[in-house]
């Protein structure tokens, strides 16, 4: 990785037809970002099929990076992202939701300050239709997650962690170690953080970092979504990774 490369914010979108919209909003959360001198970042946006709807959405801005392919769901398309995710860190950033101002700059200092976290999560507001915004309860103490809290957390109450997964800001190498997301037709963004924070800690930062946006077209308000036999099979599946990991000790950072 180059000098220029290595610090560098790679931040990851899956985007599809009804959600381009809501593109140059992302983008205009991206362009008020901030980061230390000699960091800079890449937007990788990358359509979840081969249409004609997204890309008259996307900015012209040498820093995005647009490409499409094979649909098969928002998991397949930020890990076929990674292909041109060069940059020691990867931030996610879905496509109708937007970044709340210095939460980039807020990731990369708490993990450039400790080499043993090896992602960060941010308090998220939902972003509801009338432009309000409404809080989650329960966010936990802002400061470091310890390895195996989320799943014990996640387990105790009902299938819901106590971190965001789609705030995530995480290590590159450490992604890529994992596979990138799951290959589920949904919750393969909490599959990854389960699998993160089996084999590293983490960090949660009390400040918002998300607005994440409720609105009728989004996949998780659609009816095969809480199909209850298709939940359980993601959930025992997500589960047993983290589980499966866990179990066999590999630590991050090595040593």
């Amino acid at each position: 990785m180059s000098a220029g490369v290595s610090r560098r914010v790679v931040v990851v979108t899956a985007v599809h037809g009804p959600s381009a919209r809501f593109l140059p909003e992302a983008y205009k959360s991206l362009r008020e970002q901030w980061l230390p001198e000699g960091w800079e970042w890449h937007w990788v946006i990358q359509e979840d099929g081969e249409g004609r709807h997204v890309r008259p959405y996307v900015p012209d801005d040498e820093r995005v990076t647009f490409r499409q392919g094979r649909a098969g769901g928002p998991g397949v398309a930020r890990t076929i992202a990674l292909a041109h995710a060069e940059g020691a860190y990867v931030k996610v950033l879905d496509a109708d939701d937007q970044l709340a101002p210095g939460v980039l700059a807020r990731d990369l200092a708490a993990l450039e300050g400790d080499r043993g976290l090896g992602w960060a999560t941010s308090r998220a507001l939902d972003l509801m239709p009338d432009g309000s915004t409404v809080g989650f309860p329960g966010d936990p103490d802002q400061g470091p997650i310890e390895r195996g809290a989320v799943l014990e957390h996640w387990k105790a109450n009902g299938f819901l962690a106590q971190v965001h997964p789609a705030s995530l800001f995480v290590r590159r190498e450490l992604l890529l170690a994992l596979g990138g997301w799951m290959a589920l037709p949904a919750s393969e963004d909490t599959g990854l953080l389960l699998a993160l924070n089996a084999v590293s800690r983490g960090w949660f930062s009390g400040e918002v970092g998300l607005l994440y946006r409720k609105w009728e077209g989004q996949v998780t308000g659609q009816a095969a979504h809480v199909d209850r036999v298709e939940r359980d099979a993601r959930m025992a599946v997500v589960e047993a990774r983290a589980r499966a990991l866990a179990e066999l000790r590999w630590p991050f950072p090595a040593g």
